[in-house]
């Protein structure tokens, strides 16, 4: 793999002090810089570690409710002020929002899972110390989602789940003794890092070493495969091919990694502890035929809950109601069309096998190793037993996740419902109106929800 050796040295730099030693016991350091002013919730900054803030919001009269701590992080996104915080807090509960060392990466998608792993592992301990908390849930929203059930997979069976023949990158043992949480709940949760990837690779890319070498026959941009600004209308013959040749230009890269480990490990690569690894056309933001393409996973397999904006709530199959995403993310573009990552950063929080039948349709996603990574909320669930809410939204492509997710889940106590017209962060999805409203306050309606699963007589309390 060529290498620009500036863009090496930037990586390799960057993927050292992404793994370093886990950081100390968390410690009370006064209020955060500018709080959000929330009426009768109170905050104060947690130092978790280095490079890794959080936030912690406390009703200031705590009641039963304060019994139960959330903890809110994303992948990699800031997210301090992300709505979990003040919405669950100022209905009683404790929630702790924090950042990781991949939060202010800029352009870099370093993603080294196994380092946020320590860094959850330390605010769940810390969470433990709360004078007054009895029950730690873990909240995960989008790729948060990959970070909340690898860690409590590996938390409730230990490093062995994470280190078996099937994985395509093994967990270190430092992720041994990971505390387990009591609960999970996934907000509008995606697939999961590495399937997420996995749909954003680009097959119309014939070089590795370059995104300017493109095959407009798989190029899902390119109109006369069906591609409009105003949304795509794909056949079922280029989504079949586009699909094929996505799956295997994956398990390319992941082979193409794997050999450089191997290389590694025997001292003959440019690097022995690791190397960067930039792949044209596959930015975790792009190229997904489903998001273009509204026909594409449109709605559920089975009825479940939808929740209405008048406060009822009906089974039924849930259809989505999104509007086409049209962005054209190049394979030429470095910056929004790129991943960049290292070699063991993509193995850990990228990659995940497909089976020569990988696909999708409108209602199901197939062909995919769901287990072959931890990075990976369908299979992470598998091993997880503590209680699991997860609730779609169904004004983005993500909500539909939700459903893909709660069928794999092992654990007796879950739950799955729907809030009709939210987009991804909660909101009335505005464009998906038929008139004006229609959907009314979104995140009202899903906290309240969160709200009602997490008092429920005898599950917490």
């Amino acid at each position: 793999m060529k290498r620009n050796h500036l863009l090496a040295t930037a990586c390799a730099a960057l993927a050292l002090g992404l793994m370093g030693a886990a950081p100390a016991l968390a410690q009370p350091m006064g209020p955060p810089p500018g709080p959000v002013q929330i009426a009768g919730v109170k905050t104060t900054f947690i130092h978790l570690g280095n490079g890794v803030p959080g936030v912690l919001y406390e009703p200031v009269t705590p009641g039963p409710k304060s019994q139960i701590a959330l903890f809110v992080m994303h992948a990699s996104g800031d997210y301090l002020t992300f709505s979990a915080c003040g919405e669950l807090s100022k209905r009683g509960y404790r929630v702790l929002c924090a950042n990781n060392t991949t939060s202010k990466s800029g352009q870099f998608d370093d993603g080294i899972l196994d380092q946020v792993m320590l860094e959850v592992k330390t605010a769940v301990s810390y969470m433990r110390t709360i004078p007054g908390v009895k029950k730690v849930v873990l909240f995960g929203h989008s790729g948060g989602a990959t970070i909340m059930t690898a860690y409590q997979d590996i938390a409730e069976n230990g490093v062995a789940v994470c280190q078996d023949a099937q994985k395509v990158h093994k967990c270190p043992a430092n992720l041994a003794g990971l505390p387990a949480a009591d609960g999970v709940v996934l907000a509008d949760a995606n697939w999961g890092q590495a399937e997420m990837t996995l749909f954003s690779i680009d097959p119309a890319v014939t070089d590795e070493h370059s995104g300017m070498k493109l095959d407009p026959s798989l190029d899902m941009y390119n109109p006369a495969n069906g591609f409009t600004p105003q949304g795509a209308n794909y056949s079922p013959a280029f989504v079949k091919k586009f699909l094929a040749a996505e799956g295997a230009r994956n398990n390319r890269l992941i082979q193409a990694a794997q050999e450089h480990v191997a290389a590694m490990d025997a001292k003959q690569d440019e690097f022995v502890d690791d190397g960067p690894m930039v792949i044209p056309g596959a930015f975790v933001a792009a190229n997904r035929l489903f998001s273009a393409d509204n026909r594409l996973l449109s709605h559920s397999q089975k009825p479940h809950l939808l929740l209405h904006a008048d406060g009822t709530a009906t089974t039924e199959i849930i259809h989505s109601v999104r509007v086409p995403e049209t962005r054209v993310f190049g394979a030429t573009d470095t910056y929004r069309g790129a991943l960049k990552t290292t070699v063991k950063g993509f193995l850990s929080s990228y990659a995940i096998r497909t089976d020569p039948d990988f696909g999708y349709d409108e209602d199901s996603i197939h062909g995919v190793e769901w287990t072959s990574t931890y990075a990976s909320p369908p299979g992470d669930v598998e091993g997880i037993a503590v209680p699991l809410l997860t609730v779609g939204m169904t004004g983005h492509w993500e909500g539909l996740a939700a459903e893909t997710i709660y069928d794999h889940a092992k654990s007796a106590d879950k739950s799955i419902a729907f809030v009709e017209g939210a987009t991804h962060m909660y909101t009335p999805c505005k464009e998906c109106e038929k008139t004006p409203g229609q959907f009314g306050d979104t995140v009202k309606t899903l906290y309240d929800y969160v709200d009602g699963w997490l008092s429920k007589p005898g599950r917490y309390f």
